[in-house]
């Protein structure tokens, strides 16, 4: 049964730790309740045929095509539910495109929960705004201007730089093996305590995944591999 005020998500991600972050940070979010996963283009399809859903949280690298693909489908059968694009597609084009095509927002990966919940907040924003009625240039305005706020909470955390995260994340997607903070910090030239913070941001935005690494005296260590 639909609640009233609540906007019902499907989040379309091919990456099963990915799809149960997401799924999961929607839950968190008041306004918002979970109404599916699809983990394929195909799958999305199907299931926008049948339930009533208004957001969708599309991913653009799906199994079984490009996430523009599966969004011209969507328009072309009359689905008007908004989009925001939640991927690691970074290519100009894709961004340009994705907005041509009708994508309200863009959240790039990796993210921690602050991101997440900061784009779901504007678009809430965005939608306390719609009327059924006529609306003057100044509703307009304020409409579009919700959509195009900067979020504070949607940046990294205080005192973490986007360089670094960018080089951390290189050395996790370059690894075949999992890493250890201690081996993060040696590669990319950082103290173990900062690598062990950026990993830690990546592991919470279901970008690395963490785990115990046994075989040594004391305590285990923990280590990391890219979910990238």
């Amino acid at each position: 049964m639909t609640n009233p005020g609540v906007v019902r998500v499907l989040v379309v991600e091919d990456e099963a730790r990915a799809a149960e972050a997401h799924a999961d940070y929607v839950g968190r979010v008041p306004g918002f309740e979970l109404a599916g996963v699809a983990r394929s283009a195909q799958e999305a399809a199907r299931f926008l045929g049948t339930d009533d859903v208004e957001l969708v949280l599309l991913d653009m690298h799906l199994p079984d095509g490009h996430g523009l693909s599966l969004l011209q489908r969507l328009r072309a059968a009359g689905h008007l539910c908004d989009v925001i694009a939640v991927t690691s597609a970074r290519d100009a084009e894709v961004v340009r495109s994705a907005v041509a095509q009708g994508v309200v927002l863009y959240l790039v990966k990796p993210f921690a929960f602050a991101a997440f919940r900061a784009k779901l907040e504007q678009y809430a924003a965005y939608r306390a705004q719609l009327s059924d009625g006529p609306v003057a240039q100044d509703d307009v305005d304020r409409m579009f201007g919700s959509l195009r706020a900067t979020s504070g909470p949607g940046r990294l955390p205080k005192g973490m730089s986007a360089d670094t995260l960018r080089q951390i994340t290189a050395v996790l997607r370059s690894s075949d093996a999992a890493l250890s903070a201690s081996e993060v910090a040696e590669r990319v030239g950082a103290s173990r305590v900062t690598s062990r913070r950026y990993l830690e941001y990546l592991a919470d935005a279901a970008q690395a995944e963490r785990r115990p690494r046994y075989g040594g005296s004391g305590r285990p260590e923990v280590e990391y591999r890219s979910l990238g």
